[in-house]
C-alpha cells in the first residue's frame, strides 16, 4: 500500500487495520471549532485519531506577524506525529468533512513539509466513507510514546516577502484559493479586512470536486490549471486562502493532476493584512 495523494473509500477499506496504517480524523469547522472533536466522539472511522486543527495543526498566533493558522514548531509536531504512532514507514489517510477542502489537505501538506510522502487524503471524505458502508466506531486509540524523525523541507512552502516578488509578475503567479465572494472581499469573512492579495488571480479549491466531493480525475484537473495557469510553470506557483486551511487543496490537486512543485503560503490573507502597506484589491 503506497498512497501519496488520495485514496478511495473502497481502498481503504481494504487495508483498514493494516499495521502500518494511520488514519486522521481531521474534521473541522471555522465557524464552530468544537464541532470536529464532537464528530469525532460521535463516531469515526475505526482506529482513526484526532487531528485537531486549531491545536495540533497550529502554532500559537504572534499578534501583527503571523497568520490565524500559523504551523507548529515542527519539532512539537514530531512529537505529535509519534503520539499519533506514525513513523516513516507509516502509510498515513487523513480525511474531513469537506472532501479534503477543509483540513485533510492540510495535513497532507503538513506530513510533506515534516518530510513524509505516505500520505493521501480520503478522496470525498467521511461522506464517502459513509457511502461505502464502512464501519464507525467510538474508541479512542492509546498514544505512542514515540518521536517522528523529522526530515523538514521548508522549500514546499513559501513565505511573505515571496508572496510580495511572486505577485508582482508578469503573468499570475500567486492564486487565492477562496471562492468568488471571498475573493472580491464578500460573504463571512474572519479577518477586519476584505479582499484579496493584489495581482493575486482566482483558484476556488471547489473547482478541484465533483459534486459528491471526490477529487476530480487527474486528466480533468490537469486541463483546469493548465488553463488556469496559462503557461506559469507549476514551480513559480503559490496559494494562500484565509488562514492557510484550504489552499492545501490546490496544491494537493495539482499534484494529483502530475503537476508537482505548487507551494502554500501559510500565512495566508490573515498575514498578508497585518501590514497596513501591503497592497489589496477587491
Amino acid at each position: 500500500m503506497d498512497f501519496t495523494t488520495v485514496i478511495s473509500a473502497e481502498e481503504l477499506l481494504e487495508h483498514l487495520g493494516d499495521s502500518d496504517v494511520v488514519v486522521l480524523d481531521a474534521r473541522f469547522s471555522l465557524d464552530d471549532e468544537a464541532w470536529g472533536e464532537t464528530a469525532y466522539a460521535e463516531g469515526h472511522i475505526p482506529g482513526a485519531r484526532h487531528a485537531n486543527t486549531a491545536t495540533h495543526l497550529s502554532g500559537p498566533i504572534v499578534p501583527r506577524v503571523t497568520g490565524r493558522r500559523p504551523f507548529p514548531d515542527p519539532e512539537e509536531f514530531a512529537v505529535q506525529l509519534g503520539r499519533w504512532g506514525i513513523s516513516p514507514d507509516t502509510q498515513v489517510v487523513t480525511y474531513d468533512a469537506d472532501g479534503g477542502r477543509m483540513s485533510a489537505a492540510r495535513v497532507w501538506v503538513m506530513l510533506r513539509w515534516m518530510g513524509h510522502d505516505r500520505v493521501a487524503v480520503l478522496s470525498g471524505g467521511w461522506q464517502a466513507w459513509l457511502a461505502a458502508g464502512g464501519p464507525i466506531s467510538t474508541d479512542e486509540p492509546e498514544p505512542s510514546t514515540s518521536t517522528y524523525p523529522a526530515q523538514l523541507r521548508p522549500e514546499l512552502l513559501a513565505d511573505v516577502t515571496e508572496v510580495d516578488e511572486f505577485r508582482q509578475r508578469a503573468r499570475t503567479c500567486v492564486f487565492d484559493s477562496r471562492g468568488a465572494e471571498g475573493y472580491h472581499g464578500g460573504g463571512v469573512y474572519h479577518d477586519p479586512v476584505r479582499g484579496h492579495i493584489a495581482g493575486a488571480g482566482l483558484a476556488d479549491r471547489a473547482n478541484t470536486t465533483n459534486d459528491d466531493l471526490t477529487l476530480r480525475d487527474p486528466e480533468a484537473l490537469r486541463e483546469y490549471y493548465t488553463e488556469l495557469l496559462d503557461g506559469v510553470d507549476p514551480a513559480d506557483v503559490i496559494f494562500y486562502c484565509g488562514s492557510g486551511i484550504t489552499a492545501a487543496q490546490n496544491v494537493l490537486a495539482m499534484h494529483a493532476a502530475g503537476l508537482p512543485g505548487a507551494r502554500m503560503y501559510v500565512g495566508s490573507w490573515s498575514e498578508w493584512i497585518n501590514d497596513p502597506s501591503r497592497p489589496v484589491e477587491l
